[in-house]
């Protein structure tokens, strides 16, 4: 099984922290694992198997270091070359992308694992790129009749005309479309603040979503299929101290480097509303037509639960939501990536 982390995207060091948890957690004895890592300049390299969690790194963040150049063969052999040395690598039975964000999330890699013909974990390439583009998201669940939040989009422009600002209100958060871990979110408190948060946002992606700012509580749920194609919802988590951070959202820093969210699981909500939780994660899963897993994500309101976005490759470091709920819900982490893996194999 060739887990593949790092890659082109500003969440490269989650990645490689996500991928590490992971092949910490593969019995040796059931999967021989190939690392693979790609560089952030796109290169694929013998990758390693050990990275130490964020907490005892402090804030230095992992990168996948070029070895022997590795390539995927397209011939429908399921093999990894090295290209190095000419040599045949391995041949791979499934492949576990552990990319978050562009090029690894976003249907991108799912296209070429489609091209070499080879199993792998997760959603495929339409769900993978309407998942990651919040625009498209949003777009989906709406012809499906669901709660969205409200947003406006920017893409040769800096400025929000005079109805759009009335329409959203302040403050509003601006973020790269496609994009993830909080990476080039700002929150806006006054007008004259949005080109500067366009412009951070933009380092990220060149089209920028900017969005109402959302009263309720954050809640994730996760969504779990197994290889006979029925589906699990998590138990939800609800998210504590997000406002109070020191960037007043949930923000990178937030989510990876400061010990300041903690999250309550169950939430601590009705059990009407759980239920309505999990029925919405479910569509939402359904509608994007998603395979494997899925992490979506809610702000529980006076008026019941809103569609904020869905991750169809969420994170898996030692802290992050998806294998917490699961782990709530009676499915530990190494039972998660068993089902994950019989299900891509299925």
């Amino acid at each position: 099984m060739a887990v593949v982390y790092g890659g082109r995207s500003p969440e490269h060091s989650v990645s490689c922290i996500s991928a590490g948890a992971i092949m910490s957690h593969l019995d040796p004895d059931r999967y021989e694992v190939i690392p693979v890592g790609i560089t952030r300049d796109g290169v694929w390299t013998v990758g390693e198997s050990d990275y130490t969690e964020l907490a005892a790194k402090g804030r230095e963040l992992p990168e996948v270091t070029l070895y022997d150049e590795l390539s995927l063969s397209l011939n429908q052999r399921s093999e990894i070359h090295n290209t190095t040395t000419g040599t045949l690598h391995a041949q791979v039975d499934v492949f576990l992308p552990v990319l978050h964000g562009a090029y690894g999330e976003d249907g991108t890699i799912q296209g070429l694992f489609e091209m070499a013909d080879v199993r792998y974990v997760g959603p495929g390439v339409l769900s993978s790129s309407a998942g990651m583009d919040k625009e498209f998201t949003k777009k989906l669940m709406v012809a499906e009749g669901l709660p969205v939040t409200p947003e406006a989009i920017l893409r040769d422009r800096d400025e929000l005309t005079e109805a759009e600002q009335a329409e959203l209100g302040l403050p509003v958060f601006v973020k790269p479309a496609r994009g993830g871990s909080s990476i080039g979110i700002s929150k806006v408190d006054d007008w004259a603040e949005l080109p500067a948060a366009v412009r951070l946002a933009r380092e990220s992606d060149p089209k920028v979503i900017v969005e109402s700012m959302v009263h309720g509580v954050e809640v994730e749920v996760g969504v779990l299929e197994f290889p006979d194609g029925s589906l699990l919802a998590s138990e939800p988590a609800q998210l504590n101290g997000t406002e109070t951070s020191e960037e007043g959202f949930y923000g990178f820093e937030t989510k990876y480097l400061d010990d300041v969210v903690t999250a309550t699981i169950p939430a601590e909500l009705e059990p009407a509303i759980i239920q309505q939780l999990k029925d919405i994660a479910l569509e939402t899963f359904r509608a994007l037509d998603c395979k494997g897993l899925a992490r979506v994500d809610f702000f529980v309101t006076e008026d019941g639960p809103v569609l904020n976005e869905i991750n169809t490759l969420p994170g898996f470091t030692p802290i992050s939501m998806y294998p917490q709920v699961f782990e709530a819900t009676g499915v530990g982490y190494t039972e998660l990536l068993d089902t994950m893996i019989a299900t891509a194999l299925a």
